[in-house]
């Protein structure tokens, strides 16, 4: 049989932000991966998130919302302590919790006017499971033999249940896919630059970024909101990045999707959706963006539940099911602009 020659994966990044526009909603989250403990301490996690109202071009704007936490997981991701602004009782209710599947039906169960508000507080915690997954890939960009030490570290048949156990939980991962190889080449997958979020001539565009030393993840999101009146259509144009700090200060992607999309004003009905494939680890993650069409029609609001039914395991992508899941909060975001022109 021939071989297929897979081509390379996507790695260029679209960063900076654009400058904010005149008339639109910024949401910015962030979640910042720090251990500063060492590599077999618990991990720091430090979340950020602003919804920030923009009236005239090149002016700061208004700050409509905005959140912040700062919370310790173990290696298995148990949340051992956490705080959070907005406080309340709900966020003493997440220790003991694992950040995973679970902890997003505990957030739903604990925190439903949050939700129901689609508050940045509830995004940036939801935010927790997928960041804890994926943010070891930082120490890769510490030690060029990272994966020789994990290895030696899990064991040959803890390491064999980890590569078995990641078949099929992505279109990137499916059976037979590169990810799922011991050969796959380190500079292959993690040598795109991330660049930097905040653009130089809008320098209120991103809400203020948690720094630390040392190895470190991060998590950013972008989704920026307006209104085409004429037309009656919410337009969205949001970004999504996972990435981890080199040596020298700079920053290397390992996932960044940008993906735009239209929807009915009055309906919310989802007219259009323009993933875009930027930064991903292997040749096959790309074709994840094909079955997104299926979304098309739904309505905005009820995303989140269309993403799990129609885009489940081998059906998508992970990190573009989050940048996907994220797009419910954007009716009230359209609503709080339409607030903040009233007022």
């Amino acid at each position: 049989m021939d071989t297929i020659t897979q081509p390379p994966p996507p790695r260029s990044t679209a960063n900076p932000a654009p400058p904010r526009s005149a008339g639109s909603v910024r949401r910015t989250t962030s979640i910042d991966v720090s251990w500063p403990d060492g590599l077999d301490g618990q991990r720091r996690f430090i979340g950020g998130a602003r919804d920030l109202w923009t009236p005239l071009a090149g002016e700061d704007g208004l700050t409509l919302a905005e959140a912040r936490f700062d919370a310790r997981l173990t290696e298995d991701k148990t949340i051992t302590a956490i705080t959070a602004q907005p406080s309340g009782e709900a966020i003493a209710r997440l220790v003991g919790a694992r950040a995973g599947g679970h902890l997003r039906g505990l957030l739903r169960e604990v925190m439903p006017e949050m939700v129901a508000a689609a508050h940045p507080l509830y995004i940036v915690l939801d935010d927790l499971s997928g960041t804890a997954l994926v943010s070891s890939f930082a120490w890769s960009q510490w030690y060029p033999d990272w994966a020789d030490r994990l290895r030696e570290k899990l064991g040959e048949e803890r390491h064999a249940q980890m590569m078995a156990q990641r078949a099929n939980v992505c279109w990137g991962l499916q059976e037979g896919n590169s990810g799922l190889t011991d050969e796959v080449d380190p500079d292959r997958v993690a040598n795109a630059d991330a660049g930097d979020l905040r653009n130089p001539i809008d320098p209120s565009g991103w809400h203020d970024l948690a720094e630390a030393d040392g190895p470190g993840f991060r998590r950013a999101r972008r989704i920026d909101v307006t209104l085409d009146r004429e037309n009656g259509v919410i337009v969205v144009d949001s970004a999504f990045q996972d990435s981890a700090k080199r040596r020298d200060g700079s920053r290397v992607a390992i996932h960044e999707y940008r993906l735009g999309a239209r929807a009915d004003a009055t309906t919310l009905e989802l007219l259009s959706l323009q993933p875009e494939a930027r930064i991903l680890p292997f040749s096959e993650c790309p074709g994840a963006i094909a079955n997104t069409g299926r979304l098309v029609g739904r309505n905005l609001a009820e995303i989140r539940e269309d993403v799990l039914a129609q885009l489940r395991g081998p059906e998508g992508c992970t990190h573009l099911n989050d940048a996907l899941r994220a797009l419910a909060d954007v009716p009230a975001l359209a609503a709080r602009m339409a607030g903040a022109v009233e007022g």
